[in-house]
Formats: C-alpha cells, sequence, structure tokens
C-alpha cells in the first residue's frame, strides 16, 4: 500500500497497521476499558444530518478562524499527543512542518519526543504547549517559564489525566516506556523489522520537557509511574486559577465535559476550553465531546473559546461542530497513523485531505466563511 492510495482516516489506519509493531499499533489505535467512549466519539456524527443551502455563490470560500487570539487557516488543529517519535523518527518534526504549511495550529506535549524550542524553529505559527499538573509546583511553574521563553503562544493544561485509564490493549503485549514487553508483544516487534531498522538508526529517544525527571533508560521513572507518582490527583480549580494569573496570556483546559466545569474555566479566566475525553482512553462509558457541545456552548460560548476532538475523521465532522458552535476542532489519531505510516509526507497528506473535504463540505452546505455554519444546517435523528 502506497501513500498515494491514502484517501481517508481509514486509509492511513490500514498503511499504519502494516508498518508499527502491533503493540505500538494498539497503544495509539486503543481506549480504555470496552472502547465504548472511542467507538461513540465517531458514532455520534452519525446520529445528526446536514441540511445544505443552495444557489448561494460559493465561488471562494473562507475556511479561517480565530481561536484564542490566533488565526489558523481552516478550522482543525494537530492536537498535542505524546510520544511521536516512537511512531516515526521525525515525530512532532513532521507534525509541526505539516502544520506550518497548512497554517494551523499544532501543539507540542510534557511527553513530547522534541523540545519546545525546536518546535518554534520548525513552526512559527499558532503552538500551544500541552502540560500536566505535577506534585512540584516549582516543575509546574519551571514548565511555563519555558514555554514563555521559547516563544510558545498559549498554554494547554490537560485535566482528565489524573490517572491513567485502565488500557487493556497495551496490558496484553505488555507495552510500556521504556519498553518491558511480554513474549507475544516481543513477537510482533519481531515481524515488523522495517520499524525496529528504523528505530535504531536515528536518534535517542528522548523526552525533553522531562528529561531531568523521567528516564528512558528504565533507571529513574517509567512513563506509567510518571502518571501515579508525579502527577498531582489533589488539582483543583484554585491551582489552576493560580496558573492562569501566572501565565498571563491565552489559558485553555483540555478535557472539559460539564456545563459547570465549563462556566468555572470562563470565570477563572480561561480563554479557550477542548471539550474531550481523551480519545476514549480515559474515563469509558463518558459521554462524546460532540454530544456535550451544543449545551456547553449556549453556557458559555460567549465568554470563552469553545474547542472539541474526539472521533473526527472527515470534513463533514468537522462541519457538524462547527455548526453547533465550536471554534475549532481537534485531530489526534487523524493525523497519527498517516505519522506512522510515511512521516511528514503522510501528515501533509492527511491534512491536505481534510482541508479539501472542508472546502469542499462548505461549498456543497451553501456556506463561504465559517460564520455562516449554524444549528439551523443540522437535525438530529431521535
Amino acid at each position: 500500500m502506497r501513500l498515494t492510495d491514502c484517501y481517508n482516516f481509514h486509509d492511513f489506519r490500514r498503511m499504519a497497521k502494516r508498518r508499527l509493531p502491533g503493540p505500538i499499533f494498539d497503544y495509539i489505535d486503543g481506549g480504555a476499558d470496552d472502547e465504548v467512549t472511542y467507538r461513540r466519539n465517531t458514532a455520534a456524527f452519525e446520529a445528526c444530518d446536514l441540511v445544505p443551502d443552495v444557489l448561494r455563490g460559493v465561488a471562494d470560500v473562507d475556511m479561517s478562524v480565530t481561536v484564542m487570539g490566533q488565526k489558523l487557516a481552516m478550522p482543525v488543529y494537530c492536537s498535542p499527543t505524546a510520544l511521536q517519535r516512537l511512531f516515526h523518527h521525525q515525530g512532532e518534526r513532521a507534525v509541526a512542518a505539516a502544520a506550518a504549511k497548512h497554517g494551523t495550529m499544532f501543539g507540542v506535549s510534557s511527553l513530547g519526543t522534541i523540545s519546545l524550542e525546536e518546535a518554534r524553529q520548525i513552526s512559527n505559527g499558532p503552538q500551544v504547549y500541552q502540560f500536566y499538573f505535577h506534585k512540584d509546583r516549582g516543575l509546574n511553574r519551571e514548565m511555563m517559564a519555558r514555554a514563555k521563553n521559547a516563544g510558545v503562544q498559549a498554554m494547554m493544561l490537560t485535566v482528565d489525566s489524573i490517572t491513567g485509564g485502565n488500557r487493556e490493549r497495551d496490558k496484553r503485549t505488555g507495552f510500556a516506556i521504556p519498553f518491558k514487553l511480554n513474549l507475544a508483544g516481543m513477537t510482533q516487534f519481531a515481524v515488523k523489522p522495517s520499524w525496529a531498522i528504523d528505530w535504531l538508526t536515528h536518534e535517542r529517544f528522548r523526552l525533553p520537557q522531562l528529561e531531568n525527571h523521567v528516564k528512558m533508560d528504565g533507571g529513574a521513572l517509567s512513563i506509567s509511574r510518571y502518571f501515579t507518582e508525579m502527577l498531582d490527583p489533589s488539582m483543583s480549580w484554585d491551582d489552576v486559577a493560580e496558573m492562569v494569573r501566572e501565565w498571563g496570556g491565552p489559558f485553555c483546559l483540555k478535557g472539559i465535559m460539564s456545563v459547570e466545569d465549563a462556566k468555572r474555566a470562563a470565570e477563572i479566566g480561561c480563554s479557550g476550553i477542548v471539550l474531550s475525553n481523551h480519545g476514549g482512553r480515559q474515563l469509558d462509558g463518558s459521554r462524546s465531546a460532540f454530544d456535550q457541545l451544543a449545551e456547553i456552548v449556549d453556557a458559555v460560548g460567549d465568554r470563552i473559546d469553545v474547542m472539541m476532538d474526539g472521533g473526527v475523521q472527515r470534513g463533514t465532522h468537522v462541519l457538524k461542530a462547527l455548526s453547533l458552535g465550536a471554534k475549532a476542532v481537534g485531530l489526534g489519531r487523524y493525523y497519527l497513523f498517516p505519522l506512522a505510516a510515511a512521516g511528514q509526507p503522510g501528515v501533509e497528506r492527511a491534512l491536505e485531505t481534510m482541508r479539501t473535504e472542508i472546502e469542499r463540505g462548505m461549498k456543497l452546505m451553501g456556506c463561504t466563511s465559517v460564520s455562516q455554519l449554524t444549528r439551523r444546517n443540522l437535525r438530529f435523528r431521535s
């Protein structure tokens, strides 16, 4: 299968599955518990229909949006995700370059595999830094100061991961960082030698944002222990309010799902929220972000930029979210599978495919700008 044969999310997923060892593919592809929420995230978009207008003069379409003061050329962005060089040696470098080419936002994770500073050099476009709240308050302040010095415009605090989700696919293969695979997992690595060659012939795997705290040689702290030992489950609204004041710029909370929490985010001065269930990887059985979108937009959409992620596989999914009032839509697996399959060319092809689908969809909807997409364009099926 060649990259030129990939026309949609499912094609990229198949290509990634052919290249990646099973444990790494399952790390991207899997969710928590029974993966009910993971499946529901995409199914939620199928429960409503678009109602197009015609004869509206759509020769020129403007897909740009402004989120947290940053202008994006299209209404999707690459959500920050961890461990990207595990999937392909280019990792965040590929994503940063592809996002810059398409004029959209991307994010570097605390568990990112290149530094904030290097990502900033690759792209001077919109960028967020996604971080976690640590028991060590000094480390939290250090991470924010580093992001500011690197020129990052917006901070994105993940609030739904004070402990790791129950990802049973990883347990079955023994997947962990550093690698501690069981026999089944090692066997799957053995049958995908191209990934192993790629891994062994490129620079050492690092976590630059945390390398003084999390070691990849198995000595100091593994990724799983990072979540259970370094993150602070006592994190409260007062803690976040202090961080918002200290940052002094656009600050976003990722993982908001309730109206009450959305209101609190607006009250403490956040400029954005991302409705997200972490791609179905945390609390299984939780509602989809798309299903929660309308009531949260109604509650706080006039005070704060409401974004969402989870399950987005098509341009029409994006149009539906925008019609409900989302300012922009985050992509995760949508770009991770093409990254794993083909590096930067894969991410670029995926983003171009999404851009084309959104533009085509807007024309078929009779819209020349994102602001013309409203709930009048949607009908929900009971």
